[in-house]
């Protein structure tokens, strides 16, 4: 599996423990930055990521800013993206396993290192559960065929 991995100064600070989990998976990341704590903006590492992913460079994404609202907003504009803002381990779970969440959204100031870990690692093993929800993903993905031209 390959991960796209992005982030602006805000989300730095939880960075190297996604880092290490996706690395104790035998995860290859692409990393497209921020590398400091430099101020940038985050909408250039959403679309980074975004693109790996909906262009099938990368399996899926992680974005980081200082909220995660921020990142996904602009993730989110790219087709075929289901970028979820979690804060908890059962967002986490929930949009993998209800939504097929193809990118994991965290806020570095709303959220720990020890936590972001523990998402982290909660999205990658928590498979999609099809069924039901499969037909409410393809309602997504209707709307952005009306919409993204």
């Amino acid at each position: 599996m390959k991960i796209a991995l992005g982030c602006d100064h805000g989300g730095i600070a939880i960075k190297p423990s996604v880092v290490k989990v996706l690395k104790a998976n035998g995860i290859e990341i692409e990393d497209f930055g921020c590398f400091d704590t430099s101020s940038v903006d985050y909408p250039d590492y959403a679309l980074k990521v975004a693109e790996a992913v909906s262009q099938g460079k990368a399996d899926k994404g992680i974005i980081l800013c200082g909220t995660g609202i921020g990142i996904s907003i602009a993730a989110n504009k790219v087709k075929g993206i289901r970028a979820a803002v979690c804060h908890d381990l059962f967002t986490a779970q929930m949009c993998s396993q209800h939504n097929d969440a193809n990118i994991l959204a965290m806020g570095g100031r709303v959220v720990s290192e020890e936590l972001a870990a523990q998402m982290t690692q909660v999205w990658l093993d928590t498979p999609f559960e099809g069924g039901r929800h499969s037909g409410r993903v393809g309602k997504i993905t209707q709307i952005e065929n009306k919409y993204f031209k």
